[in-house]
C-alpha cells in the first residue's frame, strides 16, 4: 500500500542550508549512524564539499513513524535548474526552504514556479532561525505575500542545531500526498537519474508508478528498446541498500546490467518486455534542455581524444542537461564543441574532467548560439565564429534573449539599473516583494541578451549590491543583433581558437583587451610580433612586441667604428630573412585563453 509513502524535496535558492537540514533529517531518522556522519553526507563529490554547494540532485530513503519518506536534496544554483526539474517530477511534495536571514531570492521564486507547475504539494519552512542576523517577522510576511497561506503554516528551523526539523518531518507525513496506488500489475517506472559505475554497469535510479520490480525481472526501456535483467534493486541509504524489490511510489535504483551509456536515458519509461510488446504508453518525460553557452573543449595531447570521448560519454549520462559533438580546429586539433547552461556549469563539468579522469584540457572562449539568416534563404545555427559565414552572404543575425530577474534591497537599484542598461537590457518592471517599515526589497524585470550575462555579469551585481543581490535567468527568445566576427592575428596569422562574435560598436574595447593580454603573454621572438584584432580586412587594434635581441658588437674591443657597423648590418640581413620565415610559428601558451576569458 502507498498510504505509507511520502516522497517529497528540498528546494531553495543556493547556500540556503537544504544540504544541513538533510543531514540532521539523516540524523534524527537513525537513517545513518552517528559515527559515520559528516556534513553535507549526501554531497557525494569532492568538488561539491570543497564550494560547499550541490551539483547533483541525490535521493535517499529514511524510516519514520511507520512510513516510508523518500528525500530527493536538490541543487540551488540556476544553472543546474534542470536537476531540480527532474526531482520534482519524481515527487508529491516540496520544502520550500528561505534562509532567515537573506529572504526570499531569486531561485526561490524559479525552483516555486517549477513546484507548481506540477501541482505539488508545498511546505514552507524558515531555516537558520538560530542565527543572530535572522529576521523570521520580514521573511514569515514574504513567504506570505507570496504564497498567500496562513501565518500559521510556515514552519520555523534551523539545520545547525536540528530545531524544528522533526516538526518539518511530521508536517511532510500530515500534508504531504501519498503516491497514487495503482492496481496495474505490469511495472512502469520513470528514470530520474543515471549514473555509470566502473563495476555494476549502468544504475537508473527510478520513481516506480506502477507495478512492481523484482531482481531477476526482465526490463525494457520505451525509447531505446534495450532490454537487460535487473542485476540488483534496492534503495539509498544513503549509499545503496539491496531490498531485492521496488513496489509502487517507491524510489530507488536499479543495476540494468547496461555496459553502454546511451542505453539507459534520463526520462525513459522502464517496463517489462510483454508490457512492452502490448504498446504501453511510456510516463511523461523531460523537455528537451536546450544549452546557453557553448565552448570548444580539446585534449591537451592529441593522443587523448579517446579518453576524453569515453569521459564525456559517461557524464552525459549523470549530466543530462550537457550536449556536446565532434569538432576539428586548425590550432588545437581534435575535439568537443560542448553546449552548457551557463559558465558554473562549463567549469564544473571542466574540473570534472580533470579529477575524475585526470585529462589535461584546453578550453575556448565560451559564446552563445547565433542564427544567421543567408540571403539565399538559408537558415543556419552558429555554435563557434569559425562557421560564421562571409558577411556579404548574410542578410541578419539574430542572437538569444533571457527573462531576467534580480532580487535586491531596494538602496542598490541604482547601480544594479545602470549596469543593466549598460549591458544592453531592456527594462520590463519593478515588484515590491516587502514593504512597510521592512528594508525593502524589490524584483527587477529585464530582458537582456544572454552574451552579456555570460561572464562578468553576475560578479558585478553581487559588488553593486554587497553580496546581496541575487539573479535568475531562462530562455526568452531570438532578436536580432548587429554583431561581427573578431579575428585575432600574431605574426599576421589567424589564430583560429581566439575568434569570437562581439557587437560591431563593442569591437574597438574587446580588440584592445584581447591584444593588450596577448601582449602580456607572449613571449619574445627573434623577429618583431605583430599582434592585431581585425574585423574582415580592417585592423581594429594592433599591439608589438620587439624582437629578442643579441649584442653582436659585444666581442669587439676596439678598432674602427665600420667594424661595428657592418656586424650591425649583418644582424639586421638575418632579421629580415627571420622574419619572412619565421611568420606564423609562434606558441601560444594554453593559459593564454583562461586570462582572455576572465577578462
Amino acid at each position: 500500500m502507498t498510504d505509507k509513502i511520502r516522497n517529497f524535496c528540498i528546494i531553495a535558492h543556493i547556500d540556503h542550508g537544504k544540504s544541513t537540514l538533510a543531514d540532521r533529517m539523516l540524523e534524527l531518522t537513525n537513517t545513518v549512524d552517528k559515527r559515520k556522519m559528516k556534513d553535507q553526507i549526501l554531497d557525494g563529490m569532492d568538488i561539491e564539499r570543497e564550494r560547499g554547494i550541490t551539483i547533483k540532485l541525490q535521493p535517499v530513503t529514511m524510516d519514520y513513524n511507520g512510513y516510508q519518506l523518500n528525500l530527493i536534496d536538490t541543487p540551488g544554483h540556476v544553472d543546474f535548474s534542470y536537476e531540480v526539474s527532474r526531482s520534482l517530477a519524481a515527487v508529491e511534495t516540496a520544502v520550500l526552504l528561505v534562509d532567515c536571514t537573506q529572504g526570499i531570492q531569486a531561485q526561490t521564486l524559479a525552483n516555486l514556479y517549477l513546484a507548481l507547475e506540477q501541482d505539488l504539494t508545498i511546505i514552507p519552512v524558515m531555516n537558520k532561525i538560530d542565527l543572530p542576523a535572522a529576521n523570521p517577522e520580514k521573511t514569515r510576511r514574504e513567504i506570505i505575500k507570496l504564497l498567500g497561506c496562513d501565518e500559521g503554516d510556515i514552519l520555523s528551523a534551523s539545520g545547525k542545531t536540528g530545531e524544528g526539523v522533526l516538526e518539518i518531518l511530521n508536517k511532510v507525513v500530515e500534508v504531504g500526498k501519498p503516491p497514487k496506488d495503482s492496481d496495474q500489475k505490469i511495472p512502469k517506472a520513470l528514470i530520474f537519474d543515471s549514473k555509470y559505475d566502473e563495476y555494476k554497469g549502468v544504475v537508473a535510479y527510478v520513481r516506480v508508478f506502477e507495478g512492481q520490480i523484482k531482481k531477476g525481472d526482465k526490463i525494457k526501456l520505451v525509447a531505446t528498446k534495450a532490454e537487460s535483467e535487473v542485476l540488483d534493486i534496492g534503495i539509498f541509504k544513503p549509499n545503496y541498500f539491496s531490498t531485492g524489490t521496488l513496489n509502487t511510489g517507491s524510489i530507488g535504483y536499479i543495476i540494468t546490467g547496461f555496459k553502454e551509456v546511451g542505453e539507459c536515458r534520463v526520462g525513459d519509461t522502464l517496463t517489462s518486455p510483454s508490457a512492452f510488446n502490448s504498446g504501453i504508453e511510456a510516463l511523461p518525460g523531460y523537455k528537451e534542455v536546450k544549452p546557453m553557452v557553448f565552448a570548444g573543449i580539446f585534449p591537451r595531447e592529441g593522443s587523448d581524444l579517446e579518453d576524453l570521448r569515453e569521459a564525456m560519454d559517461k557524464l552525459k549520462l549523470n549530466d543530462s542537461a550537457l550536449v556536446y559533438e565532434s569538432e576539428r580546429s586548425d590550432a588545437l586539433g581534435f575535439g568537443f564543441r560542448c553546449g552548457f547552461l551557463g559558465l558554473l556549469h562549463l567549469e564544473i563539468f571542466q574540473e570534472r574532467l580533470r579529477r575524475e579522469y585526470n585529462l589535461d584540457l584546453i578550453v575556448t572562449i565560451p559564446s552563445v548560439a547565433y542564427k544567421v539568416y543567408k540571403k539565399n534563404g538559408e537558415e543556419v545555427i552558429i555554435r563557434t565564429p569559425q562557421r560564421m559565414p562571409d558577411p556579404t552572404e548574410t542578410l541578419k543575425i539574430e542572437e538569444p534573449w533571457v527573462s531576467l530577474d534580480i532580487i535586491t534591497p531596494k538602496e542598490y537599484m541604482g547601480g544594479i539599473m545602470q549596469l543593466s542598461q549598460e549591458k544592453r537590457g531592456v527594462y520590463k518592471n519593478t515588484e515590491y516583494i516587502s514593504s512597510g517599515t521592512d528594508e525593502q526589497r524589490v524584483i527587477l524585470h529585464y530582458d537582456m541578451p544572454m552574451s552579456a550575462i555570460l561572464t562578468d555579469f553576475y560578479d558585478k551585481i553581487k559588488s553593486l549590491s554587497a553580496g546581496y543581490a541575487s539573479i535568475n535567468y531562462e530562455y526568452l527568445n531570438y532578436q536580432e543583433a548587429d554583431v561581427v566576427k573578431m579575428d585575432i592575428l600574431v605574426a599576421e596569422e589567424p589564430v583560429e581558437a581566439l575568434s569570437t562574435i562581439v557587437y560591431r560598436d563593442d569591437a574597438f574595447r574587446r580588440g584592445k583587451e584581447v591584444v593588450n593580454v596577448l601582449k602580456e603573454s607572449l613571449s619574445k621572438q627573434m623577429f618583431v610580433l605583430k599582434i592585431q584584432a581585425a574585423i574582415g580586412g580592417k585592423v581594429i587594434a594592433a599591439e608589438r612586441i620587439s624582437a629578442m635581441r643579441k649584442d653582436v658588437t659585444a666581442k669587439l674591443y676596439g678598432g674602427d667604428v665600420s667594424r661595428k657597423r657592418k656586424l650591425l648590418e649583418k644582424q639586421k640581413k638575418g632579421k629580415k630573412k627571420m622574419m619572412a620565415a619565421g611568420k606564423g610559428s609562434v606558441d601560444i601558451p594554453p593559459d593564454t585563453f583562461v586570462k582572455i576569458l576572465k577578462k
